[in-house]
């Protein structure tokens, strides 16, 4: 008797539970409405493994941190992988963020494959820098987008190194220009991305000589790159800053949507110093050009 009494009841909670599920979210506000007080920002880094885990997955991760500025790596662009969809306007009107750049690194599945930026500030310029990799190996880039942050010119530059294991050669000569180039640039500036190497190595060694590691700053040391057994996990994605930001947080997301965890950071951009002497010439700045 307990038992079809219960029948019903179960038989009406079944409909209700599906409802309540992942299936349907409940409407979000986008990132782009966020508002923050002058000089925060919050900036993210993901390798998304060109969406093999739903890119829906990845653009509610995104969306739940509510970042200013996204780097992508591994992003496609009309790729049969990718179903013909342009990964990165997908992921825009998923996540809200409305300005948006894809730097093609090659071509893989019919498609443009490489790194991407998504940001809630107008990208006002964008450049793209090969970087030296071995004799037939997948090219690398750097990336460079200029953005007004609260009236003042910010440098983003992302990247993806080559991957391990080995070619550790090649991402010292990688890093290297990378560090050349972005020392050349007199506006604030931040580096993300896959750079593929641990924190101790020779090719962050060199990018830490100007930049600071944001998550090992704030205290942080997660791994980003989940490895299979017992092996522990590598933590080879970064946000690096340079003395323009002041690090206030960091958090690595173990979230199960790539082969990658994101990483989140909270920054604060310092007040300009005002010079002693006033000067009328603009500073020279890196030469951009367009993204393929």
């Amino acid at each position: 008797m307990h038992l079809r009494r219960l029948l019903p009841i179960l038989f009406l909670m079944g409909p209700l539970a599906c409802a309540t599920g992942p299936g349907i979210r409940p409407p979000e506000a986008p990132v782009s409405t966020v508002q923050r007080k002058a000089g925060e920002l919050r900036v993210m880094t993901f390798n998304i493994q060109s969406g093999a885990r739903g890119l829906e997955n990845v653009a509610r991760v995104i969306r739940a941190s509510v970042p200013d500025v996204v780097a992508l790596q591994e992003v496609d662009v009309g790729s049969t992988r990718a179903g013909g969809l342009d990964q990165v306007a997908e992921l825009s009107r998923l996540t809200g963020l409305p300005h948006r750049a894809h730097f093609r690194t090659t071509e893989l599945f019919g498609g443009a494959y490489g790194i991407a930026l998504l940001s809630r500030f107008p990208l006002e310029s964008l450049a793209q820098y090969p970087l030296p990799v071995p004799a037939n190996a997948e090219p690398r880039t750097l990336a460079h987008a200029v953005l007004q942050v609260d009236g003042r010119e910010v440098s983003v530059y992302l990247t993806h190194l080559i991957r391990r294991p080995f070619n550790g050669d090649a991402r010292v000569r990688q890093s290297a220009l990378v560090a050349r180039l972005m020392a050349a640039d007199p506006r604030p500036k931040l580096l993300m991305g896959d750079l593929n190497d641990d924190p101790g190595s020779r090719p962050i060694r060199l990018l830490r000589r100007d930049l600071r590691d944001v998550v090992a700053t704030t205290g942080g040391a997660k791994g980003t790159y989940p490895m299979p057994l017992f092996l522990p996990t590598l933590r080879i994605d970064y946000v690096l800053a340079c003395d323009a930001f002041t690090p206030v947080s960091s958090r690595v997301l173990p979230v199960d949507v790539s082969d990658h965890y994101p990483v989140v950071a909270d920054l604060r951009l310092n007040p300009e110093s005002t010079p002693a002497v006033a000067e009328r010439d603009t500073p020279a700045s890196v030469s951009t050009g367009s993204a393929p």
